[in-house]
């Protein structure tokens, strides 16, 4: 199975990471493309798209000045398949993803990618206090997998934060 493409452009407002590639993700070719993965409902429900976007349009998010990408390219049925030495490297390309792009705001689809991400073990949802990388803000946000068994609401309301983040650092710069 062959990774799916990036969507990145520089200075996005908000870069989304997750996992890796699920195998429907890899033989659609588009991110969060599992029926079961609640992503783009998400997304619209939580305002941060003014539609209900598929996976087949994952490409329009960057319209919207938002990208996606992974921790890890390799596609697996499951994120436990994923090995040490995989994020070891996933982490590395992440920072340089990060560096190089330069999102205001980066939304980690999962908190198990943060801890992969960042080496922490506890840590909040939502604005992380202390990012990785300085001048991007980190966003925690519940994995939008459907074996998730947090309520919608719940996870709608930790979401629904970033729109309100995005119109602090546009109010800020004007």
């Amino acid at each position: 199975m062959n990774p799916i493409k990036d969507h990145l452009k520089e200075n996005l407002d908000l870069l989304f990471v997750g996992f890796n590639p699920s195998i429907r993700s890899a033989e659609s070719g588009h991110h969060f493309a599992n029926p079961n993965n609640r992503f783009w409902k998400i997304l619209h429900e939580s305002g941060l798209t003014p539609e209900k976007f598929d996976a087949k349009d994952d490409y329009k998010l960057v319209n919207l000045g938002y990208g996606l990408t992974n921790i890890v390219s390799r596609p697996t049925k499951a994120a436990e398949e994923i090995t040490k030495e995989e994020y070891q490297v996933g982490r590395e390309e992440l920072k340089m993803k990060i560096s190089h792009f330069k999102p205001k705001i980066v939304c980690y689809v999962g908190k198990g990618v943060y801890q992969e991400f960042s080496q922490k073990k506890s840590l909040p949802w939502g604005k992380q206090e202390k990012s990785v990388i300085p001048g991007i803000i980190d966003f925690v946000a519940p994995s939008s997998s459907g074996l998730v068994r947090m309520k919608m609401n719940d996870v709608l309301a930790i979401y629904g934060k970033i729109p309100q983040i995005l119109s602090e650092l546009k109010n800020i710069k004007n």
